[in-house]
């Protein structure tokens, strides 16, 4: 997999790059078509992951932190390679560095992520201890980067991944000023799957008092407990929670609902599930908020109302 290091390092005037190129054996037109979507899909889900270790350290991040990262995914700027692209084969991404919305250069995190990914696969290789990928998550490593390798790695015979800093902000700290090419085989895959089932497992919940809209109410009988679904405002970087309530609880979220007023309630937010269930839920209470913050509450309810409605024909 050797080849053009020295063009791939080229960087952008003012922007951080990454590089991928897949090795990938000869096929046909529709294979093509699917490794350049496989190619697409994976680089996005690798920009996710680091955006979201840019945020903080954590084996399994789940929904947590899912707008500021897709708006990174989205503000990056791709472009494929003039020859191989249509094979699915090279793809380049850049960002600007220290973007005022994006919390760092993500990309820089991305880097020394990518290097304690590649060092613990190693090690695990050699040893088949799993500690080494605990030890790699203050570095960036989690369940998301190691299945968007996965993805990446897939039916190729091998990846190379390079990245090249903006000549004006030049390399980040704890960063080489020319990283050295990462290269990913296959027999990389067993690895990377049993770290990210691994990350998953492991990461602990975590205790939150969420405040939200009820959008959805479900029991079966009255006197029972029901589940309830918030849009979230506040208390947790995730845009929806579930929970289940006793009926106390539940009565009190109806109660919301029909007054148009957010609720609060307070427990674990669960990984499985990737941290959108909420469990052990206490402390439930209608939130008084002003006059004004409540009528446009009202607003958004009788406009998800009337969706509903249009979408059942009436």
């Amino acid at each position: 997999m050797a080849g053009d290091t020295e063009s791939v390092m080229r960087g952008a005037a003012d922007d951080d790059e990454i590089h991928w190129r897949r090795e990938l054996p000869a096929g046909n037109t529709a294979a093509a078509w699917r490794a350049r979507r496989t190619l697409g899909t994976a680089a996005r889900a690798m920009l996710r992951a680091g955006a979201l270790a840019t945020q903080r350290s954590a084996g399994f991040h789940g929904a947590r932190g899912d707008r500021r990262a897709d708006a990174f995914t989205r503000r990056a700027r791709y472009a494929e390679g003039p020859e191989e692209s249509a094979a699915g084969r090279t793809l380049t991404a850049s960002a600007a560095p220290g973007s005022p919305d994006g919390g760092g250069r993500e990309l820089a995190v991305l880097c020394r992520a990518l290097r304690a990914t590649a060092q613990a696969v190693c090690r695990y290789r050699t040893t088949g201890a799993t500690e080494h990928f605990d030890t790699a998550v203050s570095d960036g490593c989690c369940a998301e980067l190691t299945e968007a390798l996965c993805q990446l790695v897939r039916g190729t015979e091998g990846v190379r991944i390079t990245l090249a800093w903006s000549r004006s902000a030049g390399a980040p700290r704890d960063c080489p000023r020319r990283p050295p090419a990462l290269v990913f085989t296959p027999a990389d895959l067993p690895a990377l799957e049993l770290a990210g089932r691994h990350y998953v497992r492991v990461e602990p919940p975590v205790p939150v008092r969420v405040t939200g809209t009820v959008v959805r109410l479900r029991r079966a009988r009255p006197g029972e407990p029901g589940s309830v679904r918030l849009d979230v405002l506040a208390g947790a970087e995730v845009t929806q929670v579930r929970a289940r309530l006793d009926d106390e609880g539940y009565l009190r979220a109806v109660h919301s609902h029909l007054a148009g007023l957010p609720l609060r309630i307070a427990g674990l937010l669960e990984s499985r599930g990737g941290f959108r269930r909420l469990s052990g839920a206490h402390d439930i209470t209608p939130v008084p908020v002003p006059e004004e913050a409540r009528e446009r509450l009202l607003k958004r309810l009788r406009k998800a109302l009337d969706d509903f409605e249009r979408g059942m024909g009436g």
